[in-house]
């Protein structure tokens, strides 16, 4: 009974801890624009089984893909046992799920598996983390404390495998010295029973109910870190695949106001549907009340894997533009401003995320070319944002690249981006029909 009551306000602690965090983030996305509409269901189903379940654009580098999958894949089949230990851990009963028979056997045999497999991968990721200078983790956006997150995170995953482990462990050894039956199937937890044969009986309980207790609070603990930390996305990967954008990489959406505008200009009779007024109308994205709540959404379901800047061709070539920057930023920004801006929306510090964050120069670097949100493993569309920050530069404050400027002057005085008036523009194709008739004569 005294376990079930302390088990019972840890759950609660938990949660209560989990509520809070969450009613925090739902204020936060209140800041944002309400503007991308969530349609075709069953594309986006079929997506997320591709890409998030399926795992397939992490296979692009097929070994670390591998083991990244088997990892998920992995926690996918132990998330069952941890319900199972919040049953038992309420209701006193020990496998509770073991009613389940054959099915029970299958998934916790498989996650007895993957406990080892997924301690073995962790190791692996900590040693690249740790000893090799992986290009892709680096950048003048990874901090120590990136760093240290990261390893922090990985760190706790290994010790979850490893008191599951220990848990399953000393379990078997328990059981068969009690004389109890044996509830599912431990492959790899039964062969290294063998090697604690010869502890007491006393040693063999205390060392099941100590992993039993340090794996259900370390799993407590790590659902309420996730939410502050970089492994976010252990939560909102799989949404954030399910809420993909579905037009091609290379579309870039307009904005209704202006097209609105422009239909106007090319028929003044065009019926156009009436719209309310709300104050004066801004364009493009300065700061974080600009951005879409799918934006916010991007920047906390990173996993700042870096896939995105490794393949950047600005960043490549020298250039200042890294994609997981102007991702992290986002996040960073909302972070600084948001408990501010939840108590009053007309709150400002005098920065912006446009250039107190995010630079003139590193928006102008990009290409649009998407090679980012291609290789994003979880559907981060990063030029979406880019794009949005140009506009408002363009549009509100007409602080375009020089270049820019000069093509926009030369469209709206000469109907062309060249410079070059209306009446001449076919001298070119006079000077062509002249040399062949001289050619002909």
């Amino acid at each position: 009974m005294i376990k079930q009551l302390i088990f019972g306000a840890s759950l609660l602690i938990t949660i209560g801890v989990l509520t809070y965090t969450i009613r925090k983030y739902i204020a936060y996305f209140k800041l944002t624009k309400m503007n991308f509409p969530i349609r075709n269901i069953g594309k986006r189903i079929s997506i997320m089984l591709e890409v998030a379940i399926g795992q397939t654009k992490i296979f692009r580098r097929p070994v670390l893909g591998f083991l990244h999958a088997l990892v998920f894949w992995g926690f996918c089949v132990i998330l069952v046992g941890s319900v199972e230990m919040v049953v038992d851990g309420l209701a006193g009963t020990e496998r509770a799920l073991g009613v389940l028979g054959l099915v029970y056997n299958i998934i916790f045999g498989s996650g007895d598996v993957f406990a080892l497999i997924i301690a073995f991968a962790i190791i692996i990721f900590l040693v690249r983390r740790l000893f090799l200078n992986v290009k892709r983790f680096n950048g003048i956006e990874m901090k120590h404390k990136n760093h240290l997150d990261a390893n922090i995170a990985l760190s706790l995953i290994l010790l979850l495998m490893i008191t599951l482990l220990g848990m399953n462990t000393f379990y078997l050894e328990n059981a068969s010295r009690l004389g109890h039956d044996i509830v599912g199937v431990y492959p790899v937890s039964s062969f290294f029973a063998t090697f604690f044969s010869g502890l007491s009986d006393a040693r063999v309980y205390f060392l099941h109910e100590f992993n039993w207790w340090a794996h259900i609070l370390i799993i407590f603990f790590f659902a309420n870190y996730l939410p502050y930390s970089k492994h976010f996305h252990v939560y909102l990967s799989v949404p954030n695949v399910f809420l993909s954008r579905l037009q091609p990489l290379g579309y870039l959406s307009n904005m209704p106001n202006i097209t609105k505008e422009v239909k106007l200009m090319l028929d003044p009779n065009a019926a156009m549907p009436e719209t309310e007024e709300e104050g004066i109308e801004k364009f493009g994205v300065a700061d974080i009340q600009d951005i879409s709540w799918k934006n916010y959404f991007d920047s906390l379901a990173c996993t700042q894997c870096g896939r995105c800047t490794a393949v950047c061709p600005a960043n490549i070539t020298g250039k200042k533009l890294s994609p997981r920057k102007i991702i992290m930023d986002v996040r960073a920004r909302m972070k600084e401003v948001g408990d501010e801006l939840v108590k009053n929306k007309d709150f400002t510090d005098g920065k912006t995320m446009l250039r107190d964050y995010i630079s003139e120069e590193e928006l102008w670097a990009c290409t649009t070319c998407n090679a980012c949100a291609q290789e994003c493993p979880i559907n981060i569309n990063h030029p979406s944002i880019i794009v949005d920050m140009r506009r408002y530069l363009v549009m509100e404050e007409a602080a375009g690249p020089s270049e820019l400027n000069a093509m926009f002057n030369n469209i709206e005085n000469n109907g062309a981006p060249w410079q070059f008036n209306q009446q001449d523009r076919m001298l070119w194709a006079e000077e062509i029909y002249m040399n062949k008739n001289n050619a002909d004569a």
